[in-house]
This record gives C-alpha cells, structure tokens and sequence, in this order.
C-alpha cells in the first residue's frame, strides 16, 4: 500500500545539489490501472498501482534492461524524465523531490510518503512547499504522460 501526498513546489532549496538524486524515465502502457516502466539510474521496474488518490495499492517488478526498452517501445503517450533528489524530511521521512525534464520542464513536484493515514493527514509540509496536489489526478505521473 502506497500512501502519499503529493505537492507543487514554490522555490527549490538551495542547497539542493547536496542530496542524493537519480535520472528518472517513465513510460504508460496503460493508465487506468496504472501500468508503467521505469528506468532509475540503472535499475528498470515494472510497478502496477491502483486507482486512487492519497492512498493506492503499488507492486513492483524488477526488469532486465532488455525487456524496459522492449516494453518502453509500447508505451503510450510522453515519456517523462526528471530527477529525483531524496531530501531527509522530519519524523523519519523523506521528501522525493522530482525536477522535470523535457516536455514538462519546470514543473516542480514533492512527494512524501507515509505509514499510515492518520500520520499523512497530519503532516505539516515545510514552506518550500507549494499547493497541495494529493487529491487532484492532474499531477499524477500517468496523468501528464497522456497530455496533448
């Protein structure tokens, strides 16, 4: 179970290079449920999830290279790519950071992940953080991939 919200970004940190971060490329082979390929760094997976907003069911497949590029040749729509930087967050969490590239350039989104409901709901972001987009599919990965 994937439980997340989700968050525009007003103004990246500064000290942003100093993170830990990765080149990220997705694809959509289908979007309703959502079945998508991705290449981080230089591990491929294939991860299926649930319809649903905040909380949604995700399983994930390790993938040889060959089959990501195999199965990124079937994918529909917009390829996205960005980087991901994993920032330490209070409370144990971390706040993944994706910088988009492409199509997509300067869109700027958070995501956090939690444990439990109780501990997403409560959450208190910090002031780099924009609108909250959890509730809305517009920002869903899958979502911006099937744009015009």
């Amino acid at each position: 179970m994937e439980i997340e919200r989700k968050y525009l970004i007003k103004k990246l940190p500064e000290d942003l290079a100093q993170y830990p971060h990765m080149e990220m490329e997705q694809a959509y082979l289908c979007t309703e449920p959502v079945v998508r390929v991705r290449k981080e760094g230089a591990d491929y997976v294939l991860t299926y999830k649930s319809k649903g907003l905040m909380v949604r069911e995700e399983y994930n497949l390790q993938l040889t290279k060959e089959s990501y590029e195999h199965l990124l040749g079937k994918a529909d729509g917009t390829v996205i790519t960005k980087t991901r930087y994993r920032i330490p967050e209070k409370n144990g969490l971390t706040i993944e950071l994706d910088v988009f590239h492409g199509r997509y350039e300067g869109l700027l989104l958070a995501e956090v992940e939690f444990a439990t409901e109780e501990e997403a709901n409560s959450y208190c972001p910090p002031d780099w953080f924009g609108e909250d987009v959890t509730m809305s599919s517009a920002y869903h990965n899958s979502t911006l991939s099937q744009k015009k």
